[in-house]
């Protein structure tokens, strides 16, 4: 299994479509703003968060069933930045839409910018053949509300060719998330 690097995954976005919209260079300001970085790198591609947003809340006293999603547990919300509760989480999606190729498995790690202040940013992996925005779960391990900026670097995807393509990939088998646009919460 081999890590692909810029030239391929840059080949892969801008020829078939592997990443819309792609940004080709690590960027790190918005006019005289500084950002939390997002765009190509070395070995990987730092994605971006979207302005939607599902905050978890407790108001109506839901029960978190992965079973029985009860979307009361969430409140949706648009925004620049999104304030996440001291100890909760937040539901959001990249802005990158995402069209894995049938050999190649996705692996996701938080921004260490964010990991720093104690939010932990997890993604399941993106199995091959696999498209949509990807959803993204981010966890306030504070006892602090926590900032979440739109539009900005979230985590880093890394591309791992296997030696051969999978005899099944996640399109073969119409998985329940595949093509998955906004937010997406848990689905049985």
């Amino acid at each position: 299994m081999s890590v692909m690097a810029d030239t391929w995954i840059r080949e892969q976005a801008t020829q078939h479509g592997m990443i819309e919209p792609f940004v080709d260079r690590q960027q790190r300001k918005k006019g005289d703003d500084g950002v939390i970085s997002f765009g190509l790198s070395s070995y990987g591609y730092d994605a971006r968060v979207s302005r939607e947003f599902m905050i978890f809340t407790n108001v109506d006293s839901a029960i978190v069933d992965p079973k029985k999603f009860d979307e009361k547990a969430f409140v949706r919300r648009e925004g620049d930045v999104c304030l996440i509760p001291p100890n909760s989480f937040v539901l959001a999606r990249t802005v990158e839409y995402f069209r894995i190729p049938r050999d190649i498995m996705v692996i996701c790690l938080g921004k260490s910018t964010y990991a720093r202040c104690g939010i932990i940013v997890n993604v399941t992996p993106l199995e091959p053949e696999w498209e949509g925005h990807v959803t993204l779960e981010f966890s306030n391990t504070t006892p602090l509300p926590a900032k979440i900026y739109a539009d900005e670097g979230a985590c880093q995807f890394l591309f791992l060719r296997g030696n051969q393509p999978p005899e099944v990939s996640y399109a073969d088998r119409a998985g329940k998330y595949q093509g998955q646009r906004g937010v997406v919460p848990p689905r049985l």
